[in-house]
């Protein structure tokens, strides 16, 4: 199974991650489909994305902690 984006998309910028962090990615997409950590960054955050415009609110309290509890174990938030 290989991701590809729209034509639309095809414009891109630069995002820096932690080295660590791209390496963790690297070896989670083995044998799944994705192409490269950015196709599967650019999947993760378009889910993220999707599910905020599906509710069509604010965050609640519990859905900020899961956010922050999730980015600290991607390594973005000490």
């Amino acid at each position: 199974m290989v991701f590809k984006l729209p034509e639309k998309d095809k414009k891109f910028t630069t995002v820096s991650i932690p080295t660590p962090l791209f390496k963790k990615i690297k070896e989670r997409i083995k044998d799944t489909g994705f192409t490269s950590v950015s196709s599967y960054v650019t999947y993760v955050l378009r889910e993220i994305v999707a599910e905020e415009e599906e509710e069509g609110e604010p965050f609640s309290k519990e859905d900020e902690e899961r956010i922050k509890q999730r980015l600290r174990a991607l390594g973005y938030l000490g």
